[in-house]
């Protein structure tokens, strides 16, 4: 252990087990300074236990050393270790020694219902003290070394014992010059080198500085201290004076400066505007253009295609209102079971196209300007005069739950396109959700987190799309154009073979993992005998060894075990974080900060699946990060587009960006076969009606590639709000709401909770936010802090509070052990008992589908959603090609659907902050499955025509032909005209429509009846999770569409079956019955036949997926399918023979 001096500094004391056998490492947190507790919650693992001393703008980096005397009587099984703090500008330390080592960084933390939050150090010995010294030693050693790839040279240090950059990056002096003489940045933070005469001589304030040091001088800023934020808020603060006072003293900075009012001083340079007038004065600078330029832009689309769009919707509409009623008041007296059956489905498929066409009468497109985002947040200003970025933190959330069909090397290549992202890494922290506690994943992890440090500099040094390595190395282009620099082919091929001995290490792993647990669970087991024989105990019995899971350093993984032993299994194990932190001393500081999280499980809780598992991960990341924005992806949606992220924060940071709640992309997938077969890309939805939704109050979320304001995640109300009373909410009432709290009323039940907007309270009133956020300080201090750094820069038209430029230009303080074990309380399972969590904060239970009722509690208070379609995609992910896996998807979505419209969170009792139309969207959503009933029996009255010879209609009149010709014409042109404006093709088109029957007829029908149960009867619901396919080699077309042609039966493909059976016997009875008829009715027969056409088209996919691979169905099948039509078609003219047809003395068909 590296062993540090006595600090005047609060210690920390940890203490780590040195217990061995297959016991586990605790690290118990206690502190001989009594501190403000961490939890008010008696039952909370973190209560009694200390935390951190709150002190605005110290941060508090937690390091270990040795205690050689402790003064307290402990037992001789624990070693202790005290955790000292680094000075800081407003706490330094008398001793001039530095921790050098974190146990943050490579710890496991783990914790929950009634246990101790322990923490497991990975890479430390405390058996030998000699070696740990040791060790510490040659660490120190190591970290002396040169930081560039391929130089091991001695550390170079200015004449001041200072690094060469502020930001600690080590170079030798080689490096530091070759660095210094190409431009003069820094390797590590990318920023310029101060010069070093200009450190020597900070100490004095009353030295002179000439033009070109005042613009570089580093001036204090204006407190915040009047915002009362939360510790954990990182502001701007002055660098030269350490004992600055909160107050501004604007005079003392224009003595010190030598600066003055008016052109020329610091805010109005000399030089850097050219032009002038005719007397030779230049120009003074616009300040304002910058602030007043727009982050993004809304285009609507052209008149010459919305105007004809909507006015064939009004057409349409009258001629379905024409058509329905005529046909009403002309039945058919030879069937009228038939007609009655028909007109009933024809009424509810107008209705049903009358929801799913009115919330399109307004698309609207929109655009980004990411220079301007660059030039508003990441330039040189007043406040921020080094140009650090000023732009808010990003949590983002990747969810897993399952390693087998969930592959782990799928979520690695997920989370590096996301650590190689155009954002600054000080802004970023990315949370792995494993739901499973799976060891394969946290070891997968762990092999990501190695093989970032080379995959991460390369993409950005070469500016390499997508940065998906798999992705990356599997497209078919040619991967050299628009490449210039001479070394990137010999770095390309250097990656290229790192990232293969990355894949087969990962692929190992289960192989790895097993045998490792078979060797040490071997030797727990000779352990066991040889005791049993010492103490000479013969009890005949066999011994029971517990075949636990092991990490490599021979301890158990606290997570869950293939053998499911107690507190080990999937519904039952312990809460566990791990932490990847950078250190920012001696390492390359441009890796995001990677954390691994499983929340507690325990019987007798509802974990709410991956509700509840996003809501784990809100609370967690509050207390470690607290972004004031969330982006949350799948584990197989990965970052196609590095500028994803700053196309998000246009909207977010943009004027009115504060009324928005999330902004969704559209889901982009690869892998899917090119002729789309089951409409997986599912682009009519994502390009047209989310589009459409775009105009109206938003888009609806669809579980992810969305980014969340986090104020908005925890209830909420936006700052300005719209209510909409009177006929079709024509009335707009204007409010100004603030961030408001819900009045703690009496408990209500889930399906109980309306969006109640008679609020009181301000978003800093402590007292009520634990009632409702749950017993942990820490996570209700972030609330307000998350809430300052989302807000909209001072200045912007329409703000009065802002944040003023600069708050955010210092990165967030390091983490101590004293925070994940906050954290560890936050994801465990107890811990939103009597909270809102689930029920109006965070994702909301009780859906199968929570997405799209989280977005619809999110709109129904008022906020506003935004759909951003990038020229590049900027996600993409994997959709399952094989039809049974495909019908269980939709078969989910519709469920919830169905649970939507059977609970409070149907639209009919939407609140009047939503629009009309954004009510009919939502209406919609709940409603089209129960369009499945009407599709079933709609596709089965072609077939029942066809054997009993009558039809819909009386006759095929010319009123009848020309209503159906007009109906259909204007369907047409309005897709051609969605087509035009939206951007997709006539095959998408037509794959959805296709994919409406096939789903209506097998899945949705099945969810009603699903959810009918479950409302009804009150059976639970329960899904698997949707295989993901495992990134391989996709240069063989039938190996990578070989899911596509898998046949696995399912219960859900009975009706479609059965329709194309009836339809196809139905044809050949229909054509059999016209040829052995005397007078034939063709007109009935062409009717039939035509419906029935039009069925089998639609349902084609369907059965080209139950044949197969294409060529594979022997000839013979479609023989004797042939054949057996055409018999059954014999047997039923046989039965019942058409009229003239019978010859009373033979009884025998007569062949023409």
């Amino acid at each position: 252990m590296v062993q540090s001096a006595a600090s005047p500094g609060s210690p920390v004391t940890i203490r780590v087990s040195a217990g061995g056998g297959g016991g586990f490492r605790g690290m118990g947190l206690t502190s001989p300074v009594p501190r403000l507790s961490l939890s008010n919650n008696p039952r909370s693992p973190a209560a009694g236990r200390s935390r951190r001393a709150s002190s605005g703008g110290g941060g508090r980096y937690s390091a270990a050393s040795k205690v050689a005397e402790a003064e307290e009587e402990v037992s001789t099984d624990f070693v202790h270790y005290t955790v000292h703090i680094p000075p800081t500008p407003d706490h330094p330390l008398s001793s001039a020694s530095v921790p050098e080592r974190s146990y943050v960084s490579g710890t496991i933390f783990t914790g929950g219902f009634n246990s101790v939050t322990r923490g497991h150090v990975m890479d430390c010995s405390t058996d030998d003290p000699e070696a740990a010294a040791a060790g510490g030693a040659a660490a120190k050693s190591t970290a002396m070394v040169c930081a560039m790839n391929g130089c091991d040279g001695e550390v170079f240090s200015l004449r001041n014992s200072k690094l060469p950059c502020e930001c600690g990056f080590m170079t030798c002096k080689e490096c530091y010059q070759e660095c210094a003489g190409a431009g003069g940045h820094c390797p590590g933070c990318k920023e310029p080198y101060r010069d070093e005469s200009s450190d020597e001589d900070d100490g004095d304030p009353h030295r002179v500085l000439d033009e070109e040091e005042e613009d570089e001088q580093v001036l204090p800023l204006a407190s915040m201290a009047e915002c009362r934020l939360n510790r954990r808020l990182s502001l701007m603060r002055s660098t030269k004076i350490p004992n600055h006072n909160s107050d501004f003293d604007h005079t003392r900075w224009l003595y010190e400066t030598k600066g003055t009012y008016g052109y020329g001083n610091a805010v109005w340079p000399k030089t850097g505007y050219a032009g002038g007038d005719l007397h030779g004065f230049e120009d003074p600078p616009n300040f304002g253009e910058i602030s007043r330029r727009p982050l993004t832009r809304k285009v609507g689309v052209s008149a010459a295609i919305i105007s004809p769009y909507r006015l064939l919707m009004v057409i349409r509409l009258v001629a379905l209102g024409f058509f329905l009623a005529w046909r009403i008041r002309h039945p058919n007296p030879e069937a009228m079971w038939l007609w009655g059956t028909s007109v009933i489905c024809e009424l509810w498929f107008a209705f049903s196209w009358l929801l799913d066409q009115l919330p399109k009468i307004c698309p609207v497109n929109r655009v980004t300007d990411l220079a301007v985002l660059r030039e508003r947040f990441e330039s040189p200003s007043i406040r921020n005069p080094k140009g650090r970025s000023d732009l808010p933190g990003i949590d983002v959330f990747v969810s897993t739950a399952d390693p087998e069909k969930e592959p782990p090397l799928v979520t690695a290549n997920t989370i590096l396109s996301i650590l190689a992202v155009e954002y600054p890494v000080e802004k970023l922290a990315c949370y792995l959700s494993d739901d499973g506690g799976s060891l394969l994943t946290f070891e997968a992890m762990a092999e990501t987190a190695s093989f970032a440090r080379i995959w991460v500099p390369f993409c950005r040094k070469h500016s390499i799309e997508p940065r998906n390595p798999e992705a990356y190395f599997s497209q078919k282009r040619d991967f050299l154009k628009k490449k210039v620099r001479i070394d990137f082919v010999r770095e390309r091929r250097r990656v290229k073979r790192e990232y293969d001995e990355f894949k087969v290490r990962v692929n190992s792993l289960p192989e790895s993992i097993r045998r490792r647990s078979d060797a040490y669970n071997a030797r727990e087991e000779l352990r066991a005998r040889k005791r049993q024989q010492e103490e000479e105990v013969n009890s005949g019995e066999p011994i029971k060894v517990p075949r636990a899971c092991w990490m490599p350093d021979g301890e158990h993984w606290p997570g869950t075990w293939p053998s499911g032993e107690a507190d080990h299994s999937k519904g039952d194990h312990a809460g566990i974080i791990q932490t990847t932190v950078v250190d920012t001393a001696g390492v390359d500081t441009r890796l995001p900060m990677l954390v691994y999280v499983s929340r507690e499980k325990r019987p007798g809780y509802d974990h709410n699946k991956k509700a509840g598992a996003m809501n784990a991960l809100v609370r967690a990341s509050a207390i470690m990060s607290n972004g004031p924005f969330v982006l949350n992806l799948d584990c197989d949606h990965y970052v196609y587009s590095s500028s994803a992220l700053r196309e998000a924060m246009c909207f977010m940071l943009d004027r009115g960006g504060d009324r928005i709640s999330y902004v969704q992309f559209p889901q982009r997938f690869d892998g899917v076969d090119p002729n789309d077969r089951y409409a997986n890309h599912n682009a009519v939805f994502f390009d047209v009606s989310m589009r459409a939704l775009d105009g109206l109050q938003g888009p609806m979320y669809v579980g992810t590639g969305c980014v969340f304001r986090r104020i908005a995640l925890y209830g909420f109300s936006p700052p300005r709000a719209t209510e909409h009373v009177g006929w079709f909410g024509r009335k707009k009432i204007k409010l100004l709401l603030g961030h408001k709290l819900p009045s703690m009323g009496k408990k209500k039940n889930q399906d109980d909770v309306l969006e109640e907007e008679d609020e009181v309270g301000d978003v800093e009133n402590q007292l009520l936010l634990p009632k409702r956020f749950g017993s942990s300080p820490a996570l209700v201090a972030s609330i307000p802090a998350a809430e300052f750094q989302g807000r909209l820069l001072q200045g912007t038209q329409g703000i009065q509070q802002g944040r003023p430029a600069g708050a955010l230009a210092v990165p967030r303080e390091p983490l101590d052990a004293a925070t994940v074990a906050e954290a560890i309380a936050a994801i465990s399972c107890f811990f939103e008992e009597k909270t809102e969590w689930g029920q109006r904060v965070g994702w909301i239970y009780g859906s199968v589908t929570e997405d799209v009722v989280t977005g619809y509690r999110m709109h129904n208070r008022g906020w506003r959603s935004v759909y951003c379609v990038t020229k590049r995609d900027a996600f993409r992910g994997t959709a399952p090609i094989n039809l049974t896996d495909r019908l269980h998807q939709v078969l989910r979505w519709a469920t919830g659907s169905v649970e939507i419209f059977f609970s409070r969170n149907n639209a009919i009792f939407a609140g009047r902050r939503m629009k009309f139309l954004q009510r009919v969207a939502y209406f919609n959503v709940g409603m089209y499955p129960f369009t499945s009933i009407f599709l079933l029996a709609y596709c089965v009255v072609p077939a029942v025509s066809l054997f009993t010879g009558k039809f819909i209609v009386q006759s095929l009149s010319a009123t009848f032909l020309s209503f159906l010709l007009a109906i259909t014409v204007t369907l047409c042109l309005l897709a051609l005209l969605e087509i035009r404006w939206s951007g997709i093709t006539l095959h998408d088109w037509w794959r959805n429509e296709q994919f409406w029957l096939i789903g209506g007829t097998s899945a949705h029908p099945a969810a009603v009846l699903q959810g009918l149960l479950k409302v009804i009867a009150g059976v639970d619901i329960s899904f698997t999770l949707t295989s993901k396919p495992a990134a391989g080699d996709d240069d063989d077309a039938d190996a990578a569409f070989a899911e596509l042609y898998a046949v696995k039966w399912s219960f859900l493909m009975v009706p479609p079956i059965t329709i194309m059976m009836l339809n196809v016997i139905a044809i050949a009875v229909g054509l059999a019955r016209a040829m052995y008829s005397r007078f034939p009715q063709w007109s009935k027969l062409l009717g039939g036949v035509f419906f029935s056409f039009w069925v089998l088209c639609h349902l084609y996919p369907f059965a080209k997926g139950l044949m197969g691979r294409r060529g594979r169905v022997p000839t013979i099948v479609f023989v004797w399918s042939g054949l057996l039509s055409t018999i059954i078609s014999l047997l039923w003219v046989y039965i019942d023979p058409p009229a003239g047809a019978r010859d009373d003395s033979t009884m025998a068909f007569r062949f023409p």
